[in-house]
């Protein structure tokens, strides 16, 4: 194996040689002990299955020596990362913290030094800056934020000591908590998986499942020692990220935990999970339990390598419940119409049409019941109710809009919504609905920007405060199917970028309040964001072009994490995007040129109407 590294410009070169029983090991790194001999470059995601370790610092180790050590050996796999601390002093070694969270740089960190230039004092002391730019942090929680980037700089601070030889060697005695990864060897390091919780303020009958981003180690965590899903288990019992925590909840009793000492889950030769719980768990009722059984059904389905058919929880006294995956379904309603999702879009007459789901966006278009679809307001743009049987839309010059049932036949109604600015642009945006019926659109009038909310579609429209805007206008929504989310394009200071908020609802009925707290921006390198929708629980199809860049449709994580794979095919001057929370329907987009064209897994981009606008799912 042959692995270089590059810190401050200097590469480290790690040579392993295995042959005749003999291992010959040249400079500092880190060392794969396990899974096949292979070559293995930092910058690409490595096999998840090599196991790495670090080297310990050499006698005689120089200051920029045993730098370079620690920041390599903070990439592998030791347990406890008891050879990373070889490199500090004994009390910096059991003072530091690990699991305290990550910074990520664009690349591996830079360290520039040495900054002591007394020669006298630097016989005994020295510091060393590390410098790189920080494009994202992992709290302690797990949790990932992307963040624009922005200059990392960070001190380590080397003494000479006795040894235990008592030879005198340079160990780090200052160090900041939690790791320094470049972005490749975090992205070859963990994964991001969802855990799942239910949204608050909603019964046991119809309760629905959110998704909570965060971030895993691949393979056994040097901390905890647990393989990839205990790890994701022990997150969900932890509870939801601080960030999501206010509109969600656990069925977990508090102090809930896996029982001490269990580091690895799988499951049996019936696919049945068994998971250990402390006895906090003990006390949990049955309809509660098999909510939490759910949470951990939906937390590993796209985790484990063998389909988990069963969940059995075990508590301190025997098992307390257990749930199939099929019976865990009913807990992942988003009041959808239970069929697969049509496509709705606007014709060029002004007209809401409708291709049948079951034809996967390949059927002949009709119009809707109602106004929508015959009336003399001319549309131009829809939104559909996850049930189907509601739609709003907004009419041609953006002012009014309109919501009218797709069930039956009715009369024209007033419009529930209307703005008084005076250009298309600045009046209504599309509309949106939540998995909870109620309605969301935005009023980018200048004089009185707004947006608001109508409960089930009808009634007075109550104004949502988003206290983060600072300044920012509004310019098309999404909402999430849970009801808890929503992905905003914000415009401000000549961009439109992705942010995603949290709502909030206080009290009930006529007096709730709900609003859109703790903004944050997805997606940052994205400085300009044409389109957005929803793509599942957790997810979001972006179409958007960084700074100087060409346009480009990519996947972006509810946490605003991205990845190189998420990147899809190109087509050309997109102008609106369209995804069902169901992967086997197509994405679909509109466009400037080709009409309205669809992607299929595994197919190109092919036009389904070259006349037509405004294509959505529900939602």
């Amino acid at each position: 194996m042959d692995t270089d590294r590059r810190r401050g410009g200097r590469a480290v070169r790690l040579s392993v040689l295995l042959g005749c029983g003999v291992m010959v090991l040249a400079g500092c790194g880190a060392m794969p002990v396990t899974g096949d001999v292979k070559a293995v470059d930092a910058s690409q995601p490595g096999d998840s299955q090599v196991q790495v370790y670090a080297v310990p610092p050499r006698e005689g180790a120089t200051p920029m020596e045993v730098v370079d050590g620690f920041l390599e050996s903070m990439t592998s796999d030791d347990p406890d990362f008891r050879t990373t601390r070889q490199y500090l002093t004994a009390e910096a070694g059991e003072s530091w913290q690990p699991d305290e969270g990550i910074t990520v740089l664009a690349k591996a960190p830079s360290r520039n030094g040495p900054t002591i230039h007394d020669k006298e004092r630097r016989n005994t002391e020295t510091t060393y800056a590390l410098t790189g730019e920080q494009v994202a942090a992992v709290d302690a929680q797990s949790s990932y934020r992307p963040l624009a980037p922005s200059e990392y700089d960070q001190m380590l601070h080397l003494v000479r000591q006795k040894g235990a030889d008592g030879k005198q060697e340079w160990r780090i005695d200052i160090v900041p908590d939690g790791l320094v990864l470049g972005q490749s060897d975090f992205k070859r390091l963990y994964r991001s998986v969802n855990k799942y919780y239910f949204a608050a303020g909603l019964t046991d009958e119809s309760a629905a499942l959110v998704a909570d981003p965060v971030y895993v180690r691949n393979r056994t965590d040097p901390v905890t020692r647990m393989d990839t899903a205990t790890q994701t288990v022990r997150t969900l019992l932890e509870g939801p990220s601080n960030w999501l925590r206010p509109v969600v909840d656990s069925r977990f009793p508090e102090g809930t935990a896996l029982k001490s000492g269990v580091t690895s889950l799988t499951t049996d030769d019936q696919n049945v999970l068994k998971v250990p719980l402390n006895k906090k768990a003990d006390g949990a009722g049955q309809g509660a339990c098999r909510m939490m059984a759910a949470q951990v059904l939906f937390t590993l389905r796209d985790l484990t390598s063998a389909r988990v058919g069963q969940v059995e929880l075990q508590g301190d006294r025997g098992p307390l419940c257990s749930l199939s995956a099929d019976e865990a379904a009913d807990f992942a309603s988003d009041d959808g119409s239970g069929e697969p999702d049509s496509q709705y879009f606007v014709d060029d007459e002004g007209h809401v049409q409708r291709i049948p789901g079951s034809t996967k966006g390949g059927g002949d278009p009709e119009p809707v019941i109602g106004p929508l679809g015959s009336g003399t307001v001319a549309m131009s743009a829809v939104g559909v109710a996850r049930d189907e049987e509601q739609a709003a839309a907004v009419s041609e010059n953006q002012q009014d809009l309109y919501v009218s049932s797709l069930t039956e036949e009715s009369e024209p109604a007033a419009p529930v919504v209307s703005s008084t600015a005076k250009k298309a642009a600045d009046r209504l945006s599309a509309p949106s609905w939540d998995g909870r019926g109620d309605l969301w659109v935005a009023d980018r009038d200048p004089a009185d920007p707004r947006l608001l909310r109508l409960a089930g579609g009808a009634g007075e429209p109550q104004e949502v405060s988003v206290p983060g805007l600072n300044g920012g206008r509004i310019e098309a929504l999404r909402m999430s199917s849970d009801g808890v989310r929503i992905a905003l394009r914000v415009s401000r200071d000549g961009h439109t970028t992705l942010h995603i908020g949290r709502v909030e609802r206080h009290g009930s009925g006529d007096a709730e309040q709900v609003s859109v707290e703790d903004l944050r921006q997805a997606a940052p390198q994205l400085a300009e964001v044409t389109a957005v929708s929803w793509s599942g629980r957790s997810r979001l199809v972006v179409v958007g072009k960084e700074e100087g860049g060409v346009q480009q449709v990519r996947y972006v994580q509810a946490d605003g994490s991205t990845s190189s794979s998420g990147v899809l095919p190109g087509v050309n001057q997109v102008t609106a995007v369209a995804a069902a929370d169901d992967d086997q329907l197509p994405l679909m987009a509109d466009t400037e040129s080709d009409g309205i064209v669809k992607l299929s897994p595994g197919d190109n981009w092919q036009t389904v109407l070259k006349e037509g606008s405004s294509l959505v799912y529900p939602g």
